[in-house]
């Protein structure tokens, strides 16, 4: 059974955020009141879609706002004032939401694009972007590796981020192909990962990519968690990504 905190106002949802407010202040981030009733709404509007809709397995109030919220905003460690206030990425594999919405929520100047290949993933992400008015976020339904060829997304991208999306080398061929040579691309890993980053040199390599640094996330209820982030330095060849499942059953 889902807990969660009984609101009945807005200024009662202000204060069951306010942890998240202290939380992300180690990040450099600043949250208004009505920035923090969206983050309210958005939790229980996925807590309630969650019950028809396999979107998570992360419910608990607690637990959202560290491992899904926090975390998320970690992202912004990696990420430049200029990025935060007009970038524009793509999430890929963004399942209910993370960490895009969170990024979108925190930083309104930034646009993005929401992907997904779930139909019922996708669904609730339009209708989430549009309860909380987050006019500069897309929803894509489709594979990474089919929507890397479309010219319009192609490196078009000043930042691509991913989470829980699979090996670091397989993670590099559904990513990079989106960033702008110049651009940014930040897995979220666990801190021993080490060996994963090690072993995916040479995928990052030949994909247009160079490993700029790994950032620990020196944070409660996160510090088990890492950024690797990967700048664009060539443009990726046109044979990546390769068809659809190839990258994670047969990674570079």
């Amino acid at each position: 059974m889902t807990s969660q905190p009984e609101i009945v106002s807005f200024d009662d949802s202000i204060k069951a955020m306010e942890p998240l407010r202290q939380a992300v202040s180690a990040f450099g981030i600043e949250l208004a009141d009505v920035q923090l009733d969206k983050y309210y709404t958005y939790y229980k509007e996925m807590v309630d879609w969650n019950q028809r809709v396999n979107l998570t397995g992360i419910t608990e109030f607690q637990d959202v706002l560290t491992k899904h919220y926090l975390d998320s905003l970690s992202v912004s460690m990696a990420l430049s004032d200029e990025l935060k206030s007009n970038g524009s990425f793509i999430d890929v594999g963004t399942g209910a939401g993370f960490p895009g919405i969170p990024l979108c929520l925190a930083f309104p100047g930034m646009s993005g694009t929401l992907l997904d290949s779930t139909g019922k993933k996708t669904i609730f992400l339009e209708y989430i972007v549009e309860i909380l008015e987050l006019n500069r976020l897309s929803v894509v339904k489709d594979r990474a590796e089919t929507l890397a060829l479309a010219p319009e997304h192609r490196e078009a991208y000043d930042l691509v981020l991913g989470r829980g999306l699979a090996g670091m080398a397989a993670f590099a061929e559904l990513t990079l192909p989106f960033a702008k040579v110049g651009g940014l691309v930040i897995a979220q890993k666990l801190t021993n990962s080490s060996e994963e980053i090690a072993a995916a040199s040479n995928a990052i390599e030949l994909l247009g990519g160079e490993l700029k640094e790994v950032i620990q996330v020196a944070q409660k209820g996160l510090d088990n968690r890492a950024l690797v982030v990967v700048k664009k330095i060539m443009t990726t060849p046109m044979r990546y990504p390769r068809r659809p499942g190839s990258p994670s059953k047969n990674p570079l």
